[in-house]
Parts: C-alpha cells; structure tokens; sequence
C-alpha cells in the first residue's frame, strides 16, 4: 500500500469519526444546518476561510501566479479587503439580526422584514442558490474526480463516486456541525501546505531574489505589478478586477451562515482577526508558490498544476502525499458546505416556508438529510460525463451569488426605507447583470471582472427601487 494510500485513508477516517461525533446536533432545522449556532471562533473563523477558497485556491490561484507573476499579488489584497469588509460590515449585525428573528437560511434574513408578498423573495433566492450551486458542486466533483485519479490512479468516474461518497457520508451523517469542524481540520491541511510548498519553491530556487531575477529574465512584465496584461488590456481594469475578486464575499450565501452559526458576538470579533491572518497566509502563499514555481519549471503546459508539481519534485513521498491530501480537502471543504446550502433552500425555505408543511423539525432536519444525498447524486452523475459547458456557467457562480445577495444583504441590515421591492429588483438585477456582462459584454470591455457590474446594478436597484417605493416620513 502507497504512502499517499495511508496518508488518505488516516485523512478519511477522521472526518468519518468527526461526522459521527456530530450527528447529535442534527436533529433540529438549527442544529443540521447551524450546528445551533453554537460554534466557537475559531471554528467559524477556519470554516469561512475553508469553504471560501475552495480548489481554486491551490490551484487556480497558483496557476495565476505561476501566469501573470506580481500581478497575481492583487488578487490578495482584493481577497482580504472583501473579507476584511464581509467580517466589520455584515458578520456582527447579521449574527444579531439573525438569531433576532431566528432565521435559518439567507433567505429567512432576507423576509424578515417584510410580508413576503407571494413568497418571490424567497422564491428567486431558492432558484438562484440552486442554480449556482449545482453547477458549483458539479464542477468541484469532477475536480474531485481528476485529484483522486492524479493521487492514485483511479479511473476518473471511479474517482468522482469515491469522492463524492466520503463528502455526502459525513454531511449527511454530522450535518453543519461535522461540515465545519472537517473544515478545520482541511483549513489546517490548507495552512501548512501554502507555507511550506512556497517556502520550499524560494529556497530551492535560491532566494527571493534569484526568483525575481529569473522571472525577469523570462518577461520582465512578470516582475513589475503595474505592467499592462497580454493581450493589451489596461492595466487600470487588470487591477481593477483582480481587487474586485473579493466583492462577493459580501454576499454569498455558503459564507453567510457562518456569522449566523457562531456562538455570540464576542466570538465573531475574535473568529474575524483569525480569518483575516489565516487568508492572508492562504492567498500570499498561494501566488508565491504560482511566482516561484515559475522559476524553478518555466513552460508548463497547464500552469494550474504548479501545486502539485511543486509536491511531487520538492517533497519525500509521503509529505509529497500529505500535499495531495491538501488539495482535496480544499475542494471536500466547499463542496459539503454548498451541499448543506442547497438542502437548507429546498427544505427550510421551500418545504417548510413556501409550502407550509407542519411537520416537526426532527421530521424536516431528516428529510433535509435526505435532500442533500439527492443533490449529491444529481453532482456526481453530472461531473462522471465531466461536462466541459458546466465550467463556463460556474466562472458566474461566484460573481453570481455575490451580486445577487450582496448589495440586499447591506440594504436589509443598514438601510431604514429598504423594501420588499427593492429587495426583489435588488436580487434579480444583480444576478442577471453579472451573468449577462459574463455571457456577452466581458470580452469586449478587456475581461472586466463581471461582479463590478453586478455589484453596481444591484446596489443601485436595490436602494432606488426601496427610494421610490417607500413611505416617507
């Protein structure tokens, strides 16, 4: 037996003990999906940053700094201004607002104050979170399905059902309580491999120094932050978009019900200094392996595999194994909280707020079990035919949540006069302009990231519309 097999198989078996260790809280709505909200800080702080990040930060994050170099840098600060902004101006008032009201879902926040007039807001947040998630999770199985076939050689369908068994197993034993203290343990896993794999990337390659040396003698753009991107776009929009990277982090739903899930205020103040120190570590590291990775292996076909390159050529086998592991504890730790995020749309706000069931919560929380093994199926039969469209649709996911949940989500909890009207134009317009820059207008306005349009048209709609429809005073 590999070592890769031994470290994996040690890995799995924590999150089957932490799934079992869970499973009493999950027989309530609050307890399946919020763990109670009784969460300590540093659980919530490592759960944000865990699912937030995902596989692209190993390897898509890499792979830009591997592509563009310095410029790459500008996706951090972009990363940690927007959570830096999610944590002081939504976490604490949400976490008050939301056990004030004892909302469940972002949905639940997002009715609060109103009378839901024919359920719509509820009704296009569910279609919306859907919709992004599916594809979401079905691009994360096949992600899952080409990791477990790099690490040991399986068939690639073989790899997206093993995957995808282990990731629905301990959601829908543990629920969110399992979902988040597995995402520590993956968050942990992140924290280590983005220190040591640049670490080792500088020091094989001779220093910092002789990075940047090497890299300017390639292109001297890779060295310079502010030098205009292949292709001629202006490098005003280049960072532009890049810094706009971290806007959706006001917004999207799998981060929200974070701040909801902790204990109280005080932890959500100590949980933000930790998220905050512990994605700079994840973001920096993540492009400085990409920036070294490119001195010590110039002309990679597929810059996105630096990561694992860098495991394989710099590491013995079995830390060469543990990095493997870390890449897919990245993907396992966004795709069990989106799944718990789908499940929570169809049974709290759909079943039970749009239907009106009566059943009990011990009845709902088990059906909401349930649920989530449907939508993982519906992931894993989707990923096995590895669909290369979903890819296309899920560049929007982020953007697309961001955009539709973020400007209403600072209306409800800042804005006096904000409407019901103004949510529902807020939600719709944000979504479709993020979606429609994507599809049609990015291209020609040099690749402008699609959530500044989105974040535009969704603030604007959402407090011109709550303007003109409100009472005044």
């Amino acid at each position: 037996m590999s070592t890769t097999v031994i470290v994996l198989i040690i890995y799995l078996g924590i999150l089957a003990a932490l799934a079992v260790w869970s499973r009493r809280e999950t027989h309530t709505l609050s307890g399946y999906y919020l763990a109670g909200k009784k969460l300590p800080y540093w659980v919530v702080a490592f759960s944000t940053n865990a699912t937030g990040e995902s596989g692209w930060l190993l390897l898509g994050l890499s792979g830009m700094g591997y592509a563009v170099g310095m410029q790459a840098y500008w996706v951090v600060a972009g990363e940690i201004m927007g959570i830096a902004a999610s944590w002081w101006i939504i976490a604490r008032r949400l976490k008050k607002f939301g056990d004030e009201t004892n909302a469940i879902t972002v949905p639940d926040v997002l009715v609060a104050k109103f009378e839901d007039k024919w359920n719509l807001i509820r009704a296009i947040a569910v279609v919306i979170i859907l919709v992004m998630v599916t594809a979401y999770v079905t691009a994360q199985m096949v992600a899952t399905g080409k990791a477990f076939s790099s690490f040991l050689g399986m068939e690639y369908a073989t790899g997206v059902i093993v995957g995808s068994i282990f990731i629905i197993g301990y959601t829908f034993v543990g629920g969110y309580k399992a979902v988040s203290y597995t995402d520590v343990v993956q968050g942990v896993l992140m924290l280590v491999g983005l220190i040591a794999v640049p670490a080792a990337a500088i020091i094989a390659s001779g220093g910092w120094g002789e990075v940047q040396s090497n890299l300017a003698a390639q292109d001297p753009s890779l060295v310079d932050p502010f030098a205009v991107t292949s292709g001629g776009r202006p490098v005003l929009i280049a960072i532009a978009s890049f810094l706009a990277i971290g806007l959706p982090f006001l917004g999207v739903p799998q981060l929200l019900i974070r701040y909801m899930s902790a204990k109280d205020d005080k932890e959500i103040r100590k949980a933000r200094v930790v998220s905050l120190s512990v994605l700079l570590v994840f973001t920096a590291g993540a492009v400085t392996a990409g920036v070294a990775g490119r001195a010590l292996f110039p002309g990679l076909e597929d810059s996105e595999t630096i990561f694992p390159v860098l495991s394989n050529n710099l590491f013995p086998e079995v830390i060469a194994g543990m990095l493997l592991v870390v890449v897919l504890s990245a993907i396992m730790s966004t795709v069990d909280s989106l799944l718990l995020l789908a499940s929570s749309s169809v049974v709290r706000d759909t079943y039970q707020k749009i239907v009106g069931t009566t059943k009990s919560e011990e009845s709902l929380s088990n059906y909401g079990k349930f649920v989530t093994v449907i939508i993982g199926a519906i992931a894993v039969v989707l990923g096995i035919q590895e669909p290369r469209v979903i890819f296309d649709f899920v560049l929007a996911s982020w953007s697309g949540l961001g955009s539709a949940f973020g400007p209403v989500m600072v209306g409800i909890l800042y804005y006096r006069r904000i409407t019901w009207e103004g949510v529902v134009a807020g939600m719709l317009g944000g979504f479709a302009a993020s979606v429609i820059w994507l599809t049609w207008f990015k291209v020609d306005y040099y690749g402008l990231y699609e959530a500044i349009p989105g974040f535009f048209v969704g603030f604007v709609l959402t407090y011109g519309v709550s303007w003109l429809t409100s009472k005044k005073d």
